[in-house]
């Protein structure tokens, strides 16, 4: 199915509208009032809600035409989880995953 140019402009349009509107939502209209602190504690959890769900699905599910997933990249994700826990600190956690990935990919290949 191919979309005529207009489509996809209104589309990108449409979008992009939805995106102000739910930022503003926040930023705009309640950016001046103080939160509760029952939202406050939740919105601590956005970044790690959010963080595994975009990463998750680039490591363990497999390539186009692959059996399996990529063993270095699910190393990575291992490595990189456990730096984390164990320092608790997200710099080196990313860091050690930079670092993996590098050390995997440069022997791998």
């Amino acid at each position: 199915m191919t979309l005529s140019q207009p489509v996809i402009w209104l589309i990108i349009i449409v979008l992009g509208v939805g995106t102000f509107a739910l930022r503003f939502s926040f930023l705009g209209l309640l950016g001046s009032r103080p939160l509760p602190p029952w939202a406050l504690r939740l919105l601590r959890y956005t970044p790690v809600a959010v963080l595994p769900g975009l990463i998750a699905p680039r490591v363990f599910l497999p390539p186009e035409g692959a059996t399996s997933p990529d063993p270095t990249l699910v190393a990575t994700a291992l490595v990189t989880l456990a730096l984390g826990v164990w320092t608790k600190s997200a710099i080196w956690a990313m860091l050690s995953g930079a670092l993996t990935l590098t050390v995997l990919t440069l022997i791998l290949a």
